[in-house]
């Protein structure tokens, strides 16, 4: 949280240089960066509500780290994910001439990366405050080389990135999904929330498809998405699906919707998606989506569909088809 950032600042132990741009990344909506001279800014935020929160606010935004660009000092705000809060530790020590500071909570593994950063530097004590740490080390190019992903992820020759959602293999959820799909899905379909591409290339088997957008909040899986599917009635949106406008209304949508954005289950995440899919389909047109089974979807699905059946499910998940969107006014 921000009042770590402001508390190292202010104790004197890091100390930002006087020039050169500061390399700011995966920044949350919940972070104040006010502390920070803006003007010298850069924040790499591959997620599409905070990169446009952030963009809206005047901040210089990059869904990606650029090549052949250095800082005079960064900060890394950690993920979840600890392959990637790794990676992006060890980029971020790789691009800059100067401090890099790292701020987490402990629930975001920051003890852990303490740690694992004390074998191969020397980072500054901890400042500990609000369930979390923040620290700072000296960066510098070759320092964490072996944090980097060696090559490209495959997975069952599909290409990940650390820090996607079902980065090591295929989501069985998913699976479950493509397996129950009917053979006519119709011309025009979206995949909502397409990560790395797994549904759609199954969508894609079916020939009667035309077009099918992928819309995909994160960036990284998003890029993932482009080499997976190589197909060109593929088109691809980095969008957050809450707020996208389908260029046309669509005969088919499929779907494995997020259930949260941090750690606690957020049933609103997919009920939002619901809605979205109902907006954009046909008078005729249906929904397939999976769950896990204890999420409480049917409601919303009543309200926006004039049929909902279950279709495949087992103990840990359920595929849901819902046809004939109502048209609320």
């Amino acid at each position: 949280m921000s009042v770590r950032l402001s508390l190292a600042l202010e104790t004197g132990g890091f100390a930002l240089p006087a020039e050169g741009r500061i390399a700011v990344f995966h920044p949350r909506m919940d972070h104040d960066l006010s502390p920070l001279p803006k003007e010298r800014l850069l924040l790499i935020q591959p997620m599409r509500a905070e990169y446009d929160a952030f963009s809206a606010q005047g901040y210089d935004c990059r869904p990606d780290l650029p090549a052949d660009m250095r800082f005079a000092a960064a900060l890394v705000f950690l993920p979840r994910a600890k392959a990637q809060a790794r990676m992006n530790v060890a980029q971020a020590a790789a691009v800059t001439d100067g401090p890099v500071l790292v701020d987490g909570a402990k629930t975001d593994g920051i003890d852990s990366i303490y740690k694992a950063l004390r074998k191969e530097t020397s980072p500054s004590a901890p400042v500990s405050k609000a369930h979390g740490k923040v620290f700072w080390f000296d960066g510098e190019k070759d320092l964490l080389s072996d944090w980097l992903p060696e090559g490209e992820t495959l997975v069952e020759g599909f290409v990940t990135l650390p820090g996607v959602f079902s980065a090591d293999g295929i989501d069985p959820a998913s699976r479950l999904l493509a397996e129950a799909l009917p053979a006519k899905l119709g011309h025009s379909v979206a995949d909502l929330g397409a990560g790395w591409g797994y549904l759609s290339r199954q969508i894609l088997t079916h020939a009667e498809v035309e077009e099918l957008h992928l819309v995909e909040a994160n960036h990284d899986a998003l890029s993932c998405a482009r080499r997976n599917v190589d197909d060109p009635r593929a088109q691809f949106h980095w969008a957050d699906v809450r707020g996208w406008k389908a260029p046309g209304a669509m005969n088919a949508v499929v779907m494995n919707p997020p259930f949260h954005s941090g750690r606690s289950a957020e049933p609103e995440l997919g009920q939002a998606f619901i809605t979205a899919a109902a907006a954009m389909l046909t008078g005729s047109g249906s929904l397939w989506m999976v769950a896990n089974r204890h999420l409480p979807y049917e409601a919303t699905l009543a309200e926006r569909f004039v049929k909902v059946e279950e279709v495949e499910g087992d103990n840990r998940f359920k595929v849901l088809h819902a046809s004939r969107p109502r048209r609320l006014r």
